[in-house]
This record gives structure tokens, C-alpha cells and sequence, in this order.
């Protein structure tokens, strides 16, 4: 068996080849590049990008892809509340009030996306093809991001006074509403667009169906 096809195997369905752990070290990369790329938006939030990657590991390699990336996304997230690999003012303004529960919004959530885009992706895929399903995947990890990390932000922070001075009295479907404004719609056509044209690209070239077999 050429070590070039399997690093270790369980069974037929779960294994990890080289081509897999060289893909998870590309998007890892990426991650990394583009949580120094912040584009700071009101209320202390940015436009990110980074649910691109995920949504890319969770078509190359379904559940496991979207789980992996997705983690990595929650942390370096959650170590940019300290000024690592970036800088999150809202992170960091939170973080004081509890680290774990931080750890929680911050990772759980976007370990989520990556569990949705999977799903996503396998059930579109047979249907719309991969430009097109990549696109809808892109898409779908870019908006529940969005919905998971806001939601949990409010759910589990909203007694803070930081972000009571933030929502100004509002409530919070008024606050979310209001906050990811244009920032949303930008990342949610941007990560429709990349990972369609990605997706496109991977099967054209034959590595999906090489990270796939």
C-alpha cells in the first residue's frame, strides 16, 4: 500500500491519505493568512472570510473536513480575543467576563458551520453539480457563521455591560439585525462566489474525486 494513498486506516470510509493531510495544511494556512486581514466594521465586529476554507475541507472531505476546519477557525477566533493571529476588540472586551464561555461562542459555533456545510454539500451535490453546489455551500457556511456566532454572542453575553452599552436598549433580533448589516451580505455572496468557482476548479483538475476515492 504506497504511503502516498493512506496514512491510517479504520475501515474503507475513514482514512486519512497525504493528499488529505496536505489539503487541511493549505486551508490551515489560509486561516491563519486571513485572520490577519481584518476589516473592522461598527460595534466591534469584521468582515471575515474564513468560513471559506471551511466550507472547502467540508466538500474535499465531508464531515471530518468541515469538523477540523471549522475547529481551527473557532480557535484562532477565540486566540485573537488575546491579540493572536489577529485582533477581535469585541473578543477582547469580552473575554475578561469568562474565558470558557468565550472558548464556547467562539469555537463551538463555527465548529457547527462546518458540520452544517458539510451537510449542505451532501445534499446538494448530486443535484446542482459542483460549481453550483459549491456555491450554495459557500453560501450556507458564510450565513449560519453569521446567525450561530451573533446568536450565541447575545444568548451567552447579552447581561454583559459591554454589550448592553452595544445594543443600546434595543433587542436582540434588533441588535443582530442592525450589527451585521452590509458586512453579511459581503461575506455571504463572497463565500458563494470563491467556493463555487473553487469546488469547480478542485473537480475539473480531478483532485476532489482523488481526495474523495
Amino acid at each position: 500500500m504506497k504511503s502516498s494513498q493512506v496514512i491510517s486506516v479504520n475501515s474503507a470510509n475513514n482514512r486519512f491519505t497525504v493528499r488529505h493531510l496536505v489539503l487541511l495544511a493549505l486551508l490551515l494556512a489560509v486561516l491563519v493568512v486571513l485572520g490577519m486581514i481584518n476589516i473592522p466594521q461598527p460595534a466591534g465586529l469584521s468582515i471575515t472570510f474564513n468560513m471559506i476554507p471551511v466550507a472547502i475541507a467540508a466538500i474535499a472531505m465531508g464531515v471530518r473536513g468541515g469538523l477540523i476546519i471549522g475547529g481551527a477557525f473557532g480557535l484562532i477566533s477565540f486566540l485573537q480575543c488575546f491579540g493572536v493571529m489577529g485582533f477581535s476588540p469585541m473578543g477582547a472586551a469580552l473575554v475578561s467576563a469568562s474565558p470558557l464561555l468565550m472558548f464556547v461562542q467562539r469555537v463551538v459555533s463555527r465548529v457547527l458551520v462546518g458540520l452544517i456545510a458539510a451537510g449542505v454539500w451532501k445534499a446538494v451535490r448530486g443535484r446542482l453539480g459542483y460549481g453550483a453546489g459549491g456555491a450554495v455551500t459557500g453560501f450556507a457556511a458564510a450565513f449560519f457563521n453569521t446567525l450561530l456566532f451573533m446568536s450565541s454572542l447575545v444568548l451567552i453575553f447579552g447581561n454583559t455591560e459591554y454589550l448592553r452599552g452595544l445594543m443600546a436598549g434595543r433587542g436582540a433580533l434588533a441588535y443582530i439585525l442592525a450589527s451585521v448589516g452590509v458586512n453579511a451580505v459581503v461575506e455571504m455572496i463572497v463565500a458563494a462566489v470563491m467556493t463555487g468557482a473553487i469546488a469547480a476548479a478542485l473537480s475539473k483538475s480531478g483532485a476532489l474525486r482523488k481526495l474523495q476515492s
